[in-house]
């Protein structure tokens, strides 16, 4: 005999266990299924290890999408205020940090074990390293196989994410079965990723790897003003991979490092001042010594402030306050923290996140065309998507 539930969720990650937990506390019987042996684990390894799980700031304004009115309904009904409650309720200390972001005091795991005692308390039931080995539609619902028994499900909800990071078990399932049940996707890439560099430009950043500095990047109509990193591989830090999101091959970026200091200003103020100092002197009190040394040399200003005129001080701050580059490309699905793009949002209900043309498939979490900004946003979009299926399950 198969054995029946109302509702099998696929991906037992952040999108995964909140809804099978809503659902279950909904009086659903419910199973979750996931390949890998533990729930939870791009939970555990997120925020350092004190999991991101929201910004209490988390609006329709903060994602992208095909569709940009898409999650308004969904992140309307499950607001930030609906996890902390809940994070509360379960004695989890938690502090902001910058821009809004909520982090646990302690650990992610906290998170992960939040969400198995409410699944619990809903009765779910679990099958951890099961793989999914075949999906059919059925009358009445769908039959789910797995490798040592066949399940049949009145609703069926993907939950398992996006392709980034691979070696966590990342893939691409719920395309595949999108595909399946003829649901369009869009073209998926990576988002929220480190910018590789030419080699020539790599190569001459090699000797300030690791230096990290405030600084706002532009693409085009969008800005980010967060730290930059510069690493052995090219550029990483929140700014950047903010602006990852927003950038498409062949884009140029404008990087402002230190905007809110005025580096010609610093510069003519120390003509005035000293004018036998060196400009990387002047400079060194507000950048790392060898970064300003790279921009001094690259503009050639490395002569005495007196006998450097005004309009190449200018100069030399432009380039380190307008520094345009133009990546080669990025880390790709390997760092990457979301997918851009991925189920069609024109193909689902956007206030229940079913589609339309397949009643009882429900797609949520990072598999839909919904990607939030870094700093809690995806978490807040798992918890609502997740919701929103629950509520209609």
């Amino acid at each position: 005999m198969m054995k029946q539930f109302d509702v099998v969720v696929i991906g037992a990650g952040a999108a995964g266990l909140m809804c099978a937990a809503r659902a279950g506390k909904h009086g659903r019987r419910v199973l979750l299924i996931d390949h890998a042996k533990a729930p939870g684990e791009k939970i555990r390894i997120s925020g350092g290890g004190r999991c991101n799980f929201t910004n209490i700031h988390a609006g329709p304004g903060n994602y992208l999408s095909g569709n940009p009115h898409f999650a308004k309904s969904a992140l309307s009904r499950y607001r930030p205020s609906d996890f902390i409650a809940l994070v509360e309720r379960h004695g989890i200390a938690w502090h902001e940090k910058t821009l809004g972001q909520l982090f646990c005091d302690g650990s992610a795991k906290q998170i992960v074990a939040m969400l198995i005692e409410e699944c619990a308390a809903g009765g779910v039931e679990n099958r951890f390293g099961t793989p999914v080995t075949g999906l059919e539609r059925q009358e009445g619902g769908f039959r789910i196989d797995l490798e040592e028994e066949t399940i049949r499900a009145a609703a069926l909800v993907i939950a398992t994410g996006g392709k980034s990071i691979p070696k966590m078990g990342a893939t691409g399932f719920a395309y595949d079965v999108a595909a399946k049940f003829g649901v369009p996707v869009t073209e998926t890439r990576a988002g929220l990723v480190p910018f590789t560099l030419d080699p020539a430009l790599q190569a001459s950043l090699q000797p300030l790897s690791g230096i990290g500095i405030a600084s706002e990047i532009r693409c085009g109509k969008t800005r980010f003003r967060e730290a930059m990193l510069i690493t052995h591989r090219g550029l990483s830090g929140p700014a950047v991979l903010q602006i990852s999101s927003f950038w498409q091959p062949g884009d140029e970026i404008a990087v402002a490092m230190l905007p809110e200091t005025d580096l010609a200003a610093v510069l003519i103020d120390a003509k005035r001042e000293n004018g036998r100092q060196a400009a990387v002197t002047a400079l060194s009190t507000h950048l790392p010594k060898r970064l300003a040394q790279y921009f001094a040399e690259k503009a050639g200003a490395e002569k005495a402030l007196a006998d450097t005129p005004d309009k190449a001080l200018h100069r030399l701050a432009a380039s380190i306050q307008d520094w345009r580059l133009k990546p080669a490309g990025t880390e790709g699905y390997r760092t990457a923290e979301v997918t851009l793009g991925g189920v069609d949002t024109n193909a689902l209900s956007s206030k229940t996140m079913e589609a339309k043309d397949v009643p009882g498939l429900f797609f949520i979490g990072e598999c839909v065309d919904v990607t939030g900004w870094l700093g809690g946003y995806n978490f807040q979009w798992a918890w609502a998507s997740g919701d929103a299926a629950a509520e209609a399950l």
